[in-house]
Parts: structure tokens; sequence; C-alpha cells
């Protein structure tokens, strides 16, 4: 293990976040999806994406599975292997904030006590949470990767929302909510495009 003693961090002589914004000519902003699997994060995600690159912006996807299958691949769901995914991919995301990139990720999130931490990891001022809310039965009912289905006769273990619980935002968190359930797809779209644009426009500073 690498002594702390024997490290000695370097920021001052890198350009600064602000160099990199101006040069993207964006604000880097991370908006953190979070919900029950087949809520429609990813969905949202990539759609947004689209949207947001066609309008000139950088935007990096982290994206749940993606991440899994490649850096974190050595994690299961126990609770504090889902600890550890969710502060790497905080400090992942820190460094595309760092360099003036719009962020967005994917990821079941189920407590709150995660999302907390992950916001301090990024400060406050460089998250935004969104929940993609939907309930289990309709996520169960839409089952796109058959994970449902799996859980369902018991080949999946700890699965969110019938094994492990999910918590719900609450008000205080200020947290935006995507109902996908009552709403379209291109109407979610429509709504976030409207809440995000703000975040990363210059035009806006």
């Amino acid at each position: 293990m690498t002594s702390p003693g024997n490290i000695y961090p370097e920021f001052e002589r890198m350009l600064g976040r602000d160099a990199k914004e101006a040069q993207l000519k964006q604000h880097g902003h991370v908006f953190w999806f979070y919900g029950l699997s087949g809520s429609g994060k990813s969905t949202l995600a990539n759609a947004l994406e689209r949207e947001l690159t066609n309008k000139g912006y950088v935007i990096k996807i982290l994206d749940g599975d993606n991440i899994r299958s490649r850096l974190n691949s050595d994690l299961g769901f126990s609770d504090t292997d889902r600890c550890e995914n969710i502060r790497r991919i905080a400090e992942v995301a820190r460094l595309f904030l760092e360099a003036g990139i719009v962020v967005f990720t994917s990821f079941i999130t189920p407590k709150r006590s995660l999302r907390a931490a992950a916001s301090e990891i990024l400060g406050e001022g460089n998250i935004t949470r969104i929940y993609v809310e939907a309930s289990f039965e309709t996520c169960a009912k839409r089952d796109i990767k058959g994970l449902y289905a799996k859980a369902a006769t018991g080949g999946l273990k700890e699965f969110t929302g019938k094994d492990s619980f999910f918590e719900a935002p609450e008000q205080a968190d200020n947290d935006w909510t995507i109902r996908t359930e009552e709403q379209s797809e291109e109407e979610s779209l429509r709504e976030l495009l409207e809440k995000v644009s703000p975040f990363i426009s210059l035009a806006n500073s």
C-alpha cells in the first residue's frame, strides 16, 4: 500500500477548470441519474447526451453496467461494495468535471447515504441528483435486461427493490424527479433539456 507520506499532490501548475471551461465554452457539471433498474436512467442520459452534443456541448456518460464490466469488475453488490462502487464513480466524475466536461452518471444508487457520499466528493455546487422514478412493478413489466425475471426465480441475490431496499429521496434532498411512469420519453427529455441547459451554458454566467 502506498504511504501517504510518499504522495505529493500537485495541482498549482496545471491549467485550472476555468481555463478548460472557457476552451469548451460550457460549465462542467455532474448530473447524477439514479433509480431502479429499468426506470429509464440510461435511456434518458443517452438521449440527453445526443441532444446536447448536437448543440455543441461536450458530454461524458458514466453508465453503471459499463463501469462494473471494467473499472469496478471486482465489486459485488454488498453494502461495502456498493459504497466503494459509488466512491470510485464519484472520483472519476470529478476528474471529468475538472476538465470542464458535463457528466451524466447512471447508477441505481439506492441509498440516500450513497448519494450524499457522491455529493461530498464532488461538492454540492457541482452535482445535481436526478431521481428517475418508476415503481418496482412498472420496471418489472419493462424488464429490459431480464433482471426482474431472474430475481423472481432466485437467480439474482441482493436485487434492489426486492431483496435490497431502495430509498426514495426526501423533499429536503432537493433532488430533481423525472416520473417516467407518467410521461413519455420525449416529455421527460424535454423537461430535462429545460432544466439542464441553464447549468451548463456560459451565457448564464
